[in-house]
């Protein structure tokens, strides 16, 4: 039964377990339904402000593209300005930098998941971070601006840091002797999608980490961990006991659906055969589009991982480099400009479904009865 985020939201919270992992495709809704969830948990009356103070009030504590508008780029160049990112007073942060003095652990999360010839450089009241690169001369360029995805992975490791010790403090259990009184209230802690940019060797590792953590909690705080990479939560699945497990769904009428996924269906996540059961709708709908020429892509290359070939085109019919043109014509990020962009015509469309009954007919997929 399709549901709004706000009862999806509710749904997770009813369910009240120690761990909630949810899988869904990117622009699903997940950011969204983490902004609901926090809405659900602490909500705020009309025309008040959030309090970067009062920590201790907070109930859920959550990372998601939200969590990364804390932190934004001052580069005047009208002015001839240094690049930094900016770090807007929150009490989070503050809490990590300023109290509790975690910005060398950052810094050494951070290099580890890129490079350690990036070296983040935090001012002296934390209002800011400039970075800086070591060159094979050992000579250092100051003040460069990195890239999207090294954002992301500096502003998670702030984050993490903030989650170790949050972690490590409800962990005693007598609150009298806790450090702080800075978490005492929270009760949630949600993750979105923390993945973006890392290789898969790092990313596994991020995964493992993060379920290491989860572990070491020994209070009653729950996770709820979303994600887009079905690699990133077979990792987290394997790792968590206890956990319970989704599947979240964006119909075309804006409703939505968590659906929850038990047994073996968890251990591949059936990743594929949900994107075998999206281009068969489409097909049967006559919607076939742009995006569902990347989901056949992708269909391919999880296929050919699986079965151990080298490359995906491999799987193709005879003629390959006829459909792979095809193929790359529709997935290529060149394809994006202005000049490109057309919905695909009746026959590409039929190209899809050609490619779609090559690969169940030609590589083990189990026909469906009645089908």
């Amino acid at each position: 039964m399709s549901k709004t985020l706000s009862e999806i939201a509710q749904q997770i919270k009813d369910a009240n377990r120690k761990v909630q992992l949810i899988y869904a495709f990117n622009g699903t809704g997940k950011t969204r339904l983490s902004r609901e969830f926090k809405q659900l948990m602490s909500p705020k009356a009309e025309g008040e402000e959030a309090s970067s103070s009062e920590l201790a009030a907070k109930r859920i504590l959550y990372y998601s593209a939200f969590t990364e508008d804390l932190f934004y780029w001052d580069n005047d160049l009208g002015l001839d300005a240094e690049p930094k990112l900016r770090i807007q007073p929150n009490s989070f942060t503050r809490w990590v930098l300023e109290e509790q003095g975690q910005d060398q652990g950052i810094i050494a999360t951070f290099q580890h998941y890129t490079s350690e010839k990036l070296t983040p450089h935090f001012s002296t009241d934390f209002s800011s971070v400039s970075f800086s690169f070591e060159r094979g001369n050992n000579q250092q360029e100051p003040n460069i601006k990195i890239s999207k995805g090294e954002e992301s992975n500096f502003i998670w490791s702030v984050f993490n840091a903030l989650l170790e010790q949050l972690i490590s403090e409800l962990n005693i259990a007598e609150v009298e002797s806790r450090s702080t009184d800075a978490f005492n209230n929270l009760e949630y802690v949600f993750i979105d999608d923390p993945v973006s940019s890392l290789d898969e060797n790092h990313l596994i590792e991020l995964a493992v980490n993060l379920a290491g953590l989860i572990r070491s909690s020994q209070s009653d705080l729950k996770f709820i961990v979303t994600t887009h990479s079905p690699l990133f939560y077979n990792v987290l699945f394997n790792e968590l006991n206890g956990k319970i497990c989704y599947l979240l769904e964006r119909f075309d009428d804006g409703s939505f659906a968590l659906t929850e996924k038990n047994g073996d269906s968890n251990k591949s996540f059936s990743y594929h055969l949900y994107l075998k059961q999206t281009i068969e709708q489409a097909i049967a709908d006559d919607k076939v589009e742009r995006f569902h020429f990347t989901l056949l892509r992708n269909l391919y290359e999880k296929t050919a991982s699986f079965l151990g070939y080298p490359r995906w085109s491999e799987l193709l019919p005879d003629d390959r480099q006829l459909y792979l043109n095809r193929i790359i014509q529709f997935t290529s990020h060149s394809t994006l400009s202005s000049e490109t962009v057309a919905q695909p015509t009746p026959a590409e469309k039929a190209t899809v479904k050609l490619l779609l009954d090559h690969l169940k007919n030609s590589h083990g997929f189990w026909p469906r009865q009645g089908v």
